[in-house]
């Protein structure tokens, strides 16, 4: 696996890779695989119909990981791709994707990472996402990630999803259907600036009793970003849902939140919360008069929201 400086630089950004990663992993760089490691438990293979991974985690499996990380650093580089991840039955993992784009170019970078989680019987997912841009071009970054998720009987799936830094465009889409038992979280971080833009779309199905999902996106935009946070839980059975959507809004930038909630069944029980404001001027003053400067004050208000 040979990989530049540039490379290895994005890899520690967004799967916290120094070096190659234990257990199993696919490495995907410039639109090839750079690396590719499988274990008795975990087998990756190639899509032959189409660019991306298949992963299989056999039934029981535990305290193992799997790194999907994808980078780029070729300007004008566009690519989709499909990777799907089959958990069996009372497995218990973690897995790390992310996507890092380095652009210094002129024309626009562009990632679209389309994941599918088929997780059986009382299965257990930690999935972790980090996306993050850099370069001094004129070229866009931009990342488009789907995740379509399919819990069985008891499965859990925690999600937590970052975007903190670099990425000129996003929509991100999120579909799910939970059978009786099963678990969703997911948890959302993002910042943007400049003239950023980024949509998030979560549409849950709750088909099966004693079903849950709590979505919680905690949002910053600065300069003349616009964020627009859209989120519908559609209750089809005895179920718990939670939606909230907290974001912090600075300069001239435009956050809007859209929320549905569905019950289709009178033991649905689902609620909604949403707050967009400005940072409260009393906090700035505490910790400036602790010698912090209005800046630094911002930026510790910030990074204690978005932690």
């Amino acid at each position: 696996m040979e990989i530049s400086a540039i490379e290895k630089n994005l890899l520690a950004q967004v799967a916290d890779l120094h070096e190659v990663p234990e257990g199993a992993y696919n490495i995907r760089a410039n639109g090839q695989m750079a690396g590719r490691n499988t274990t008795a438990n975990i087998d990756i293979v190639t899509k032959t119909d189409k660019p991306g991974i298949d992963i299989r985690i056999k039934k029981g499996t535990k305290k193992e990981s799997v790194h999907i990380p994808v980078v780029l650093s070729e300007a004008g580089l566009k690519e989709t791709v499909y990777n799907d991840f089959f958990v069996g039955e009372g497995a218990d993992v973690v897995i790390i994707a992310g996507c890092g784009i380095h652009n210094c170019g002129e024309q626009a970078s562009e990632h679209s990472g389309i994941h599918r989680f088929f997780v059986e019987k009382d299965a257990k997912v930690k999935y972790v996402e980090k996306h993050y841009g850099e370069g001094d071009g004129n070229g866009e970054r931009l990342m488009h990630p789907t995740t379509e998720i399919f819990l069985g009987e008891g499965a859990v799936l925690e999600m937590d999803t970052v975007q903190i830094k670099g990425i000129d465009s996003t929509n991100r889409v999120t579909r799910a259907e939970l059978k009786a038992g099963a678990s969703l979280t997911i948890r959302e971080k993002i910042m943007t600036h400049g003239k950023q833009s980024a949509t998030t779309d979560f549409v849950v199905d709750m088909n099966g009793d004693d079903s849950h999902v709590n979505l919680v996106s905690r949002s910053v935009a600065r300069d003349e970003s616009k964020q627009l946070f859209v989120s519908k839980i559609v209750g089809n059975a005895k179920c718990t849902g939670h939606s909230e959507c907290d974001a912090i809004i600075m300069d001239s930038a435009v956050v809007s939140a859209r929320p549905e909630l569905t019950a289709a069944n009178i033991d649905a029980e689902l609620i909604h919360e949403a707050a967009i404001g400005k940072i409260a001027g009393e906090q700035l003053v505490k910790l400036m008069t602790l010698g912090l400067t209005t800046q630094e004050a911002e930026e510790q208000i910030i990074n204690g929201f978005l932690k």
